[in-house]
């Protein structure tokens, strides 16, 4: 296996719990990025209700897969997986 591998660290847990600040505050500790699998954050327009982070929050941190589906349609797993 490769040494040179960038580090991955997974945060999981239930709603509400804080994961999307713990994310933030290593992104930015790490200078990392943020790849996004909530199952409702995927959706546009979808920000309330959600926890979404705020634009202000998002600044200076790359995030993929946030906002990427219309509500309107259906998004299936095997699109998500395409697009990761």
């Amino acid at each position: 296996m490769p040494k040179n591998l960038p580090k991955l660290i997974v945060i999981l847990g239930p709603t509400a719990s804080g994961k999307t600040d713990l994310a933030i505050k290593l992104a930015k500790k790490f200078d990392g990025e943020i790849i996004n699998a909530d199952s409702r954050q995927v959706y546009k327009g979808m920000d309330i209700g959600t926890a979404k982070p705020t634009k202000k929050e998002m600044e200076g941190i790359p995030h993929y897969l946030l906002d990427v589906a219309s509500p309107k349609r259906r998004f299936t797993v095997a699109q998500y997986r395409k697009l990761a």
